[in-house]
């Protein structure tokens, strides 16, 4: 049984940078062919998928974030991090990270994390 947690502050000010933590257990994050990512809803929206780290470390990024989000992994802690600079209180969300896989008919989503509340303010 995979289980993923989103672990990091719950307040972040503006132009500071946001850092989330995904502890995943019950599999490995290097394991073919699976994809780490990090999805955020903000209040009264949709989701917005951010980006993903692939299993051998590629990176994608949602093009409404890509200038300044970052996607990294760390293998020895079995953990995938979200780095979001510059934020500003339109940052602000429920952030979900998720494991998904790619098919020929689309991706899918397996496992999702509980999410974590993020408020930017000062």
């Amino acid at each position: 049984q995979v289980q993923l947690q989103e672990s990091g502050p719950g307040l972040v000010k503006p132009s500071q940078t946001l850092s989330l933590t995904c502890t995943v257990s019950g599999g490995s994050i290097t394991t073919s062919y699976y994809y780490w990512s990090w999805i955020r809803q903000p209040p009264g929206k949709g989701l917005e998928w951010m980006g993903a780290i692939a299993y051998e470390g590629s990176n994608w990024y949602g093009p409404s974030v890509k200038s300044r989000t970052s996607i990294s992994g760390d293998t020895s802690k079995n953990q995938f991090s979200l780095q979001l600079s510059s934020v500003s209180p339109e940052d602000t969300a429920v952030y979900y990270c998720a494991r998904y896989i790619i098919q020929s008919t689309g991706v899918y989503i397996v496992d999702w994390g509980h999410g974590t509340q993020v408020t930017v303010s000062s």
